[in-house]
């Protein structure tokens, strides 16, 4: 039973090291505290805007230093969100 759970263990360090190092899939600005960014989007099934607003939220100063890049970029999103759906 202690072979099972070492072996279970080794290979969810080894897929969380995988995220960790994964510019294409799991690039570590949408990563934080064990969670993806899009993980959230889809658990709250955020859609296109909402997702890409919470997503530049999420990550704002992560990719870049310049944070208000991206909170701009996010109320862009919120904006047209709320001009879609008057």
């Amino acid at each position: 039973m202690k072979e099972i759970n070492k072996c279970t263990l080794f290979q969810k360090k080894n897929e969380q090291n995988k995220r960790n190092t994964d510019s294409v899939n799991h690039p570590q600005h949408y990563q934080s505290n064990g969670m993806e960014v899009i993980d959230v989007i889809e658990a709250f099934s955020l859609g296109f805007h909402l997702g890409n607003a919470t997503k530049y939220i999420l990550r704002a100063g992560r990719k870049t230093k310049n944070a208000n890049e991206d909170i701009k970029k996010a109320i862009w999103y919120l904006n047209r969100y709320l001009e879609k759906n008057k």
